[in-house]
């Protein structure tokens, strides 16, 4: 994991707040960003700093804990990871339903905050993984330009990056926000709609003839007409699309024909 690991203390009793630090500060990979005394000092802190982690007491006067990540969320502000602190374990369900990485008791023990951290880190440095193969993936998408349109897509798999020949794929199908990359009986998703996919192909190439799919023509093995007026296009695999009425301009791209 690289950088330090930004922690907000939110409690209204100062001891219990330096309870929290002294226990911080025994661990070289955490960093106090602020502390805060109670709800509405909370959610101003946690919108300035956007701290890593938070250790946030359950009751606090006016504005509790669980009533400070309501207020975030209602405004569609990102919240930390957070460890509920509370004297009262009757919170810790409450706390789980919210969310809550973990929860402590007070007095809180050494052992116990050793526990709740290790799983901070081991989230933490899962999302800082997953942020930087984002952040590169979006590179590596964008770079590698060949006459204006890439050859290949960058493709996160297990941890990894690997290159996808678009001259190998198949077809394509949409899946939401996500599409799926069919390739020799192998398929990959990519994290992108498939109107921004197609964007980037080769209309020489590729072909869209459903909303939901986009073919590599030079992997089409043949076309048969449908009673509804609709084509069933075999693709050189054996997979059957279906090219509708909406995109019969392909079908007169495929024929080498104008569009009447």
């Amino acid at each position: 994991m690289t950088g330090a690991i930004r922690c907000l203390i939110v409690d209204d009793e100062p001891l219990a707040r330096e309870a929290i630090r002294s226990c911080i500060a025994l661990d070289p990979m955490l960093e106090i960003v602020g502390e805060a005394g109670d709800g509405q000092d909370a959610i101003r802190a946690i919108e300035d700093l956007q701290p890593d982690l938070l250790f946030l007491d359950v009751q606090m006067p006016e504005v509790d804990g669980f009533e400070v990540l309501q207020d975030l969320m209602s405004r569609g502000i990102s919240l930390p990871l957070t460890i509920f602190v509370t004297a009262y374990d009757s919170y810790a369900l409450r706390a789980f339903e919210a969310h809550a990485l973990d929860y402590l008791l007070k007095p809180i023990r050494a052992e116990r905050f050793s526990d709740a951290i290790s799983v901070a880190k081991s989230r933490i440095a899962s999302d800082r993984g997953r942020q930087v193969t984002d952040e590169l993936a979006s590179f590596l998408a964008k770079s590698g330009l060949v006459a204006g349109r890439p050859k290949r897509l960058p493709v996160k798999v297990k941890g990894r990056i690997i290159f996808i020949w678009l001259d190998d794929v198949e077809w394509i199908e949409s899946e939401g926000n996500y599409v799926r990359l069919h390739v020799s009986g192998e398929s990959y998703s990519l994290r992108e709609t498939l109107s921004a996919v197609e964007a980037k192909l080769d209309p020489a190439q590729f072909m869209r003839i459903h909303r939901c799919n986009i073919v590599n023509i030079n992997h089409i093995k043949d076309l048969r007409p449908w009673f509804t007026g609709e084509y069933i296009v075999r693709m050189q695999s054996g997979k059957e699309l279906t090219l509708t009425r909406s995109y019969r301009e392909a079908l007169h791209r495929l024929l080498g024909k104008e569009q009447s």
